[in-house]
């Protein structure tokens, strides 16, 4: 079957959810041109995705997909966060915090079964994850109501993994792209791939459609994607200075400086490593290393740096998450974004 006509939309373009960075806003906005909105839900309580879930299905009858992490919840080590905040300490006091008031809590959920139960009642036509697939019987459920199944690959290997866990399309994620890794089978980063090189080994490798993402933000982006056998794309930092999208004032200034440029991964802002701007705070720590716990214990940390520099029109210490094509994240309607990438569909 065709993974447009699959996925209910009418040109094969997905917005990548981003968490923190946008809500039912963007993803109406992109479904309503036509594409595949996206409302990302790991940083969201169920409750709030259900507000947000109940807002889309009262002012759209088109599909969402609706985005989940599946990671595994860390375990606790005293001595790793105690490196950490030390690490910080002088940050901390710099901005007259605190060290030990660290506030507690991740921030980040996996997909559980009290999410699963709240989001049913929604029955969204796309369910998506990052970090690999829910647990089978997690999966049966979503997939009981009729869902299309959606996961991130970053490698060959995380592709095959995924048919046969019960993916009905992969997401090929290039190395180019912002955010987070969807990695799940190996945390070594030289096994990462740029979008063209990793693409075409996953076609080869599945049977079931490839979605491309990662440093696609044009039409001839699409285009080469389709040549090399992708059936959608998937694009988030074009996204990300649109109207709709809920970044903050210094994000989006950043987008479009010449500091959009110099991106990095890095493990700094959450534990795991994600792409964006590189900061002082990236500079000066190293942007990947074993200084920060993991995932999602090292973003408690970093948010009351990340208020108090913000504060004072500083985004050294926030998350600028983009990726390495930054060239068409302008202050234009999402509607033309979809436009404007959709003109490379063949």
């Amino acid at each position: 079957m065709n993974l447009t006509r699959q996925l209910g939309i009418e040109v094969p373009i997905l917005q990548a959810p981003m968490a923190g960075a946008q809500g039912a806003d963007l993803a109406l906005a992109v479904s309503a041109a036509g594409g595949l909105g996206a409302l990302p839900c790991a940083m969201l309580t169920p409750d709030t995705m259900a507000e947000a879930l109940h807002r889309i299905r009262a002012e759209s009858s088109r599909p969402v997909n609706v985005n989940f992490f599946c990671h595994e919840p860390p375990v606790h080590d005293a001595r790793r966060l105690e490196r950490w905040h030390r690490a910080l300490t002088p940050y901390y006091a710099e901005f007259g915090l605190d060290i030990d008031n660290v506030p507690t809590g991740t921030g980040r959920r996996p997909f559980d079964h009290e999410t699963c139960d709240a989001l049913e009642p929604f029955r969204p036509e796309v369910v998506s994850f990052h970090f690999g697939l829910p647990e089978p019987a997690l999966l049966e459920r979503v997939k009981a109501w009729g869902a299309t199944v959606l996961s991130s690959a970053t490698t060959v290997e995380e592709a095959r993994w995924l048919e046969a866990h019960g993916a009905d399309a992969v997401i090929a994620q290039g190395l180019e792209a912002g955010g987070h890794r969807g990695m799940f089978l190996t945390d070594d980063v030289t096994t990462q791939l740029g979008t063209f090189a990793l693409l075409p080994q996953v076609v080869a490798a599945v049977s079931v459609p490839v979605i491309a993402a990662g440093g696609i933000a044009d039409a001839r982006g699409v285009a080469a994607a389709f040549k090399l056998g992708a059936e959608a794309v998937q694009a988030g930092t074009a996204f990300l200075c649109c109207p709709d999208a809920a970044i903050s004032a210094l994000h989006r200034q950043a987008l479009q400086s010449e500091a959009a440029r110099h991106t990095a991964l890095t493990n700094l802002y959450t534990g795991r490593p994600a792409r964006g701007i590189v900061t002082r705070l990236m500079r000066e720590l190293g942007p990947l290393g074993d200084v920060a716990p993991p995932f999602p214990l090292a973003t408690a940390a970093i948010a009351p740096l990340r208020s108090a520099a913000e504060a004072a029109g500083s985004s050294d210490f926030s998350p600028l998450w983009a990726g390495q094509n930054a060239s068409t994240c302008r202050e234009v309607a999402a509607a033309e974004v979809v436009r404007s990438l959709a003109a490379g569909v063949s």
